[in-house]
């Protein structure tokens, strides 16, 4: 996985690619949003950039037009975003939570699930 850190509209056009699949830049830029979408060599460029941080590749190239797919999984970004966060709070996770909760995005359903994470961990731990 690349441990380059992905900016957010660099995060924006990753989703693009994890959703769709790959694609070429032309592609890419006509999947953004029209009233904010950047030039389209701004989004080349970009992509470049993701490529040189490895997480993109260029899978195959199509008369002129590279297509490219993503060479990081969103799971494990995400996973990795989540933790450059506790990082920021020094690996507390309780204001994260109070938060979570307070704002309402943490939900009873989040918190089960959560739950069962707990006890899948703890039997895991019993185990070893």
């Amino acid at each position: 996985m690349s441990s380059a850190k992905l900016t957010r509209p660099e995060l924006h056009l990753m989703e693009i690619l994890w959703t769709r699949g790959a694609c070429s830049v032309r592609e890419i830029h006509e999947a953004l949003p029209a009233r904010r979408r950047p030039a389209f060599t701004t989004v080349q460029t970009m992509i470049y950039r993701l490529e040189a941080k490895k997480a993109v590749e260029r899978v195959k190239r199509i008369g002129k037009a590279n297509i490219f797919d993503a060479a990081v999984s969103r799971d494990d970004t995400h996973r990795r975003l989540l933790d450059e966060l506790l990082e920021i709070f020094g690996g507390r996770t309780r204001m994260v939570m109070s938060h979570l909760i307070g704002s309402g995005r943490l939900t009873f359903a989040d918190i089960k699930e959560a739950e069962q994470e707990l006890r899948a961990l703890a039997r895991k731990d019993q185990k070893s």
